[in-house]
């Protein structure tokens, strides 16, 4: 991404909605499906470190360790989250074998050329039994300007992200869509409405909006908790368990 979208990520990624919901929701599928000893986690693609600052305050036996390839965010995240933080691409990871309990991987594998190989590398550092979260954008219908803005290369389909994890020898246990109650109003913005001049949709937000915001995926988790999945949404989250060795 361009550097002033790091910048502009760190600015907002403690309290813009979208990363509170994310961060919440990757902390609950940690909660359910990780190891009952996890505690080594990698954030795979960490940005600015804030899904690191937020979850260790809240879960001190979690040993956290990031790497990014951009060099301004590893700076952003060790400075947010006080946690080391490696500067290195996720396809070619400088890492340990089966090292981790747990890898994270949060809106990033899209941005990467070969996917397929960003994801082996991040199963090989994965402990066996050990659970990898992979959040992606949904639907190719819906790239927009804001797919431009972050570098984005791709969007994917339930099915296809499936198998992706599956080549990367991981036993998908949890998919579901997310941002569902907010897919019309972001299919207007991205797909009707002229784009912003700021180029992505990441931003400060009114805090009446922003709140209101955060309600809808509150409920939206609730839902999830119930039904397990979701059908729709602008955002897919995989669970998958390491099940073989690569």
């Amino acid at each position: 991404m361009e550097i002033s979208e790091y910048h502009k990520m760190a600015a907002v990624e403690d309290e813009m909605w979208y990363y509170q919901a994310l961060h919440r929701q990757i902390e609950t599928m940690m909660r359910k499906h990780a190891p009952l000893n996890a505690k080594r986690i990698l954030d795979a693609g960490c940005g600015t470190g804030g899904l690191m600052k937020r979850l260790q305050s809240r879960f001190p036996g979690w040993v956290w360790q990031g790497v990014d390839s951009s060099a301004v965010a590893c700076e952003l995240a060790r400075e947010r989250a006080g946690v080391e933080v490696l500067e290195a691409t996720l396809t070619e990871l400088p890492l340990p074998a089966e090292h981790f309990t747990a890898v994270v991987s949060a809106d990033v594998i899209y941005h990467i050329d070969d996917d397929q190989k960003a994801l082996n590398e991040m199963a090989r550092v994965l402990e066996p039994g050990g659970i990898m979260i992979v959040n992606v954008p949904a639907y190719r219908w819906l790239w927009s300007y804001h797919d431009e803005a972050v570098h984005s290369k791709r969007r994917y389909g339930r099915r296809e992200l499936r198998e992706k994890l599956k080549l990367a020898g991981l036993e998908c246990i949890t998919l579901t869509h997310s941002n569902m109650f907010l897919l019309p109003l972001i299919v207007l913005r991205r797909k009707i409405w002229p784009a912003p001049a700021s180029g992505s949709d990441v931003q400060s937000f009114p805090a009446w909006l922003n709140s209101f915001f955060k309600g809808v995926m509150a409920v939206e988790r609730g839902l999830q908790a119930v039904f397990g999945a979701l059908p729709m949404g602008c955002s897919i989250m995989a669970v998958a368990r390491k099940t073989s060795l690569l």
